[in-house]
């Protein structure tokens, strides 16, 4: 509360009076955490599917009350869509003719190309009031328990602006971000899914393709007994959501496929030096790949 407001006893209005959050799990319920915590928001509304998932939510202070898709588009200054991309476009096409003309949309989805076009299939004219937007934050957890309020702290937010979006809806959008302790970055659409296919989407299907494979051999629960610290740290992202992951991969098939080609192309180089017993390309390789990790860890710290 500012010094006038205190002289005054009158309360600052938050700069977002009303925030509506579709899918209130990690990504959204910890967008409205942030927000929250630092003020910015005043009544938290929720979306989502699940009855008891929305009422865990509210028992957890992350969202005041649950909501209709369209009752979030009538009342809401500011709507986080947090759902699986899959399913972006019909909560969209539900909140169209129930939008103000001052309601800003953004999402928090891994891909963004089919993300906007969805949107801009589901809201024709009203388009300019979607602001895409991805946050590179997240974990394996799940549901409105995994919230976590400083989630976004000093994390890379990405924002993909539109022709038509305008400046107050960009603003809107940077700012709440911000307020969440983020930063915020604009890229290009097609850019953005193709540096994510390599740096975030493919390390979740590696993971869970390694995981399969352990679990479907006969000696699966020895394995399992005798795996250490190299295996927990590789496989942790494998437990992540299968119904948010299986729907950017798919919205995301093209750059996924051109990554899978040059991944391959390095583990048939890899097998070639381990079946001609080329100890100096494996060495070679393995130091590439150390000098780039230590390197990385340098900078990202």
């Amino acid at each position: 509360m500012s010094l006038a407001a205190e002289s005054t006893g009158v309360a600052r209005t938050p700069a977002i009076p009303v925030l509506a959050v579709v899918g209130v799990g990690l990504i959204g319920g910890s967008f409205a955490a942030a927000l929250r915590q630092a003020g910015h928001v005043g009544r938290v509304l929720g979306v989502g599917r699940n009855a008891q998932s929305l009422e865990r939510a509210r028992a957890l202070g992350l969202i005041d009350a649950a909501a209709t898709p369209a009752e979030a588009a009538a009342q809401a200054d500011l709507v986080m869509l947090a759902t699986p991309v899959g399913g972006l476009g019909a909560v969209l096409a539900q909140m169209r003719e129930h939008l103000r003309p001052d309601t800003v949309l953004t999402d928090g989805g891994s891909t963004k190309a089919e993300v906007i076009d969805a949107a801009r299939a589901a809201l024709g004219d009203r388009i300019g009031q979607f602001v895409p937007g991805h946050p590179i934050a997240g974990a394996e957890r799940t549901g409105p328990d995994a919230a976590d309020a400083a989630l976004y702290r000093q994390r890379n937010v990405i924002l993909t602006p539109l022709p038509e979006n305008g400046a107050a809806a960009l603003a809107r959008v940077r700012a709440a971000w911000q307020a969440c302790g983020a930063q915020v970055l604009d890229m290009d659409a097609a850019d953005h899914d193709r540096v994510l296919a390599s740096v975030s989407h493919m390390p979740h299907l590696l993971s869970a393709v390694y995981m399969a494979q352990v679990v479907q051999a006969a000696d699966a629960d020895t394995r399992l007994a005798l795996a250490g610290s190299g295996f927990r740290d590789f496989t942790r992202i494998a437990a992540g959501s299968p119904e948010m992951w299986r729907d950017i991969f798919l919205s995301n098939r093209a750059a996924m496929l051109a990554e899978l080609a040059d991944v391959r192309a390095v583990l048939d180089a890899a097998e070639s030096a381990l079946r001609a017993r080329d100890g100096a390309a494996l060495q070679d390789m393995l130091a590439v790949a150390a000098d780039a990790r230590r390197d990385w860890r340098k900078e990202s710290h």
